[in-house]
């Protein structure tokens, strides 16, 4: 049997080999609006169409000072106007600010042209002119007639070109902003809304066809007319698990354990997808279809890897036909690689096998650069055991538990009664995986582990 590393490794290479430059170039684009490219994966650089900011703004409410004026403490400033937000100052003569004068400024104005520093509205006697006697009654307070020229006076020295965003201080024009190859996400969505794009280019999400096969399966709402049939959970299951990821599911049901049937479904899943996952079936048993199928039509690559739960796990490869939607012709690919992963059939393996081998190739084959892979793919922390955990050495093993976090920010796990890989409520009750090493034994409590949190705990 082949390692979980050494099959990661080898899967991420074949894929590699065959996702490289040339098939990315290939592969169809779409035009989407920006709110429905959350998620997936952006198919072009994104340059910026102006600065930002646009024009010099005012970090803080205050006065723009015309530039060489004295900005020494006591210093009187002439102050001939005001700019808002969406409502800049302008001179009704088209003259610059003389020394000595200044604007009334807020955050986010644009700073009228002549002016090199703000003078936040603190440092200046502003409130005293607004209000010269707090002790007055209201009613013979002074109000500020703003709509003609006042004066203030600076309660400090103030710094010179200080409180000013320059035009172009954060994105010049022309700058790319986001490469090809993002996972796009809120912040990105806030980036490119900011900069007035409506619209972006992804990448065609990959077509991942699922498929369960058993005699003894029935599809969820239908009824069960005998003891010895179960639901299909799997294919749930893993939808729910790959929900998330800039794919298109294609569910071709559940197959009866005839070899015909599954080569026939095969066929045509190869001509439809891009990737195709299966549970159950690539055993060892006498109706046990699946692997016979795959070298028939295609070839496996990869078969049992040395960790528990899952170790019949499957990495083959098949022969597909897809179009190229940009040939003119539209004339068929021919030897188009369609990637195999077939996940036992219990339920907790096959969710172990996907998050920890399909999930990492689908995130490779979906065209995310390297280094903005969610971290969730190798977030693993370091735990406490609360409890002694049976295990014997020679494969990787895989238990549920559930992680706490204490007070000075240090984890503490503890394992689960039993690790039966048939208990699905204890799963459902588990908040993460203790990943136990190969040739480890059994675990006293006190020791410290490896934890995997299940992502869908984190928020």
């Amino acid at each position: 049997m082949i390692s979980l590393s050494q099959l990661k490794t080898s899967i991420k290479a074949r894929i590699a080999s065959y996702y490289d430059t040339s098939f990315y170039q290939h592969r169809q684009r779409l035009n989407v609006d920006l709110l429905d490219s959350m998620g997936h994966v952006l198919a072009e650089d994104i340059t910026a169409p102006f600065d930002v900011p646009r024009q010099n703004l005012s970090s803080m409410d205050g006065f723009a000072i015309a530039q060489n004026s004295s900005l020494a403490e006591g210093e009187q400033i002439e102050i001939i106007g005001e700019s808002q937000a969406g409502q800049p100052f302008q001179l009704t003569n088209q003259q610059q600010l003389q020394t000595g004068q200044g604007v009334r400024i807020f955050t986010g104005a644009i700073v009228p042209e002549g002016c090199d520093t703000v003078v936040i509205q603190e440092n200046t006697n502003f409130e005293q002119l607004k209000n010269p006697d707090p002790q007055a009654d209201k009613n013979s307070q002074q109000v500020l007639d703003k709509s003609k020229p006042y004066h203030i006076t600076l309660s400090q020295t103030a710094k010179a070109n200080a409180n000013i965003r320059k035009q172009g201080d954060e994105i010049e024009l022309g700058d790319v902003v986001l490469n090809k190859g993002k996972l796009l996400n809120p912040t990105d969505i806030s980036l490119l809304a900011n900069l007035g794009i409506a619209q972006v280019q992804i990448y065609q999400p990959l077509v991942v066809g699922l498929l369960a096969t058993g005699d003894e399966l029935v599809a969820l709402g239908q009824p069960l007319t005998s003891l010895a049939q179960i639901y299909n959970s799997n294919t749930p299951t893993l939808k729910a698990l790959l929900s998330k990821l800039p794919i298109s599911i294609k569910d071709y049901g559940i197959l009866k354990d005839d070899l015909s049937e599954i080569e026939q479904c095969l066929i045509t899943a190869s001509q439809e997808c891009d990737v195709l996952i299966s549970s159950a079936g690539v055993s060892v048993g006498d109706y046990d279809f699946l692997t016979t199928a795959i070298e028939k039509l295609g070839k496996i690559n990869h078969y049992k890897v040395a960790m528990k739960p899952g170790k019949p796990f499957v990495f083959g490869e098949l022969q597909g036909k897809k179009q190229n939607p940009l040939q003119a012709d539209k004339s068929p690919q021919d030897n188009n690689t369609v990637f195999y992963f077939g996940l036992p059939g219990n339920p907790l393996s096959a969710v172990v096998s996907c998050l920890q081998l399909v999930m990492p190739a689908l995130w490779q084959m979906s065209g995310v650069a390297e280094d903005d892979l969610p971290l969730t793919l190798t977030l693993t922390l370091k735990a406490t055991v609360n409890n002694d955990i049976k295990k014997s050495a020679g494969r990787l093993d895989f238990q549920r538990g559930v992680l706490t976090q204490l007070t000075d920010g240090s984890y503490q796990v503890t394992a689960l009664a039993s690790q039966q890989s048939h208990r699905i409520k204890q799963l459902s009750n588990a908040n993460c995986l203790i990943v136990l090493d190969e040739d480890s034994g059994n675990v006293q409590a006190g020791e410290t582990v490896n934890v995997q949190p299940f992502t869908w705990r984190l928020g």
